[in-house]
C-alpha cells in the first residue's frame, strides 16, 4: 500500500497542538520520521519520533526524544519483529506479544496495527502494543482490540483507559478522525 510523502493531525478536545509525519520508502518497509507538541491539563511537551517498520508492518525500531516540564527524555525501542523487545538495549519481557509502538503523542500510529492486521470486515483482533507515555517516555504495554466495522472505519478499545471510539481512515489507512484526540489536516 502506498503512503503519501507527509501528513500532520491538529489535536483536539483532550489537548491542544499538532503533529506531522513524513513517510519514506525503507527496506522493503518504512521509515516514518515525525513530531508532535501539545498542551494537555495545563502542561506542554514536545515528542519527536523515528519508526521504521518492516515488510509486514511489524514496528522493528523507534528512536524517541521529548522535552516536557520533567526534562528531556530519549529512548530506544528495538523488536525482532517476533514479539520480543529491547528498551534502551535492555530486554523487556513485559512487552512480549507487542509487535506495534503506540505514541501517547501521537494519531499516527494507530495506523501501525491497523497495516499490519489487515482485518477483513467484521473481523477483530488483540493488538498489545509497545505504549510510549508522551510526558516521560515511559514504555509500557497497552491492551488494545481493533475491529473492521467498516470499509475504512474500525472500532478500536483501550480497556485500561476506559476507552473507545470508531476511528476513521484514509485510502492509505491514515487516521482521519480520531474522536477527543485528533483530526487529519487536508
Amino acid at each position: 500500500m502506498s503512503l503519501p510523502a507527509a501528513a500532520s493531525w491538529r489535536h483536539q478536545d483532550s489537548r491542544t497542538g499538532l503533529e506531522v509525519a513524513f513517510f519514506q520508502g525503507y527496506e522493503g518497509g518504512w521509515r516514518i520520521n515525525g513530531a508532535t507538541t501539545a498542551v494537555e491539563d495545563g502542561e506542554s511537551w514536545f515528542v519527536e519520533y523515528s519508526i521504521v517498520v518492516d515488510a509486514a508492518w511489524h514496528t522493528r525500531r523507534a528512536e524517541i526524544s521529548g522535552r516536557s516540564s520533567s526534562g528531556t527524555r530519549r529512548t530506544v525501542l528495538e523488536s525482532d519483529g517476533d514479539g520480543r523487545w529491547r528498551v534502551d538495549g535492555l530486554p523487556a519481557p513485559r512487552l512480549d506479544g507487542c509487535f506495534d509502538v503506540d505514541l501517547e503523542s501521537s494519531s499516527m500510529t494507530n495506523t501501525l496495527p491497523v497495516h499490519r492486521l489487515g482485518l477483513a470486515l467484521s473481523e477483530a483482533a488483540e493488538a498489545p502494543a509497545a505504549y510510549v507515555r508522551a510526558g516521560d517516555l515511559t514504555v509500557e504495554r497497552l491492551e488494545q482490540r481493533y475491529e473492521r466495522i467498516g470499509d475504512r472505519d474500525f472500532a478500536y478499545a483501550a480497556p485500561v483507559f476506559a476507552f473507545s471510539c470508531v476511528l476513521r481512515y484514509d485510502e492509505h489507512l491514515l487516521v482521519v478522525d480520531y474522536p477527543g484526540i485528533a483530526v487529519r489536516l487536508p
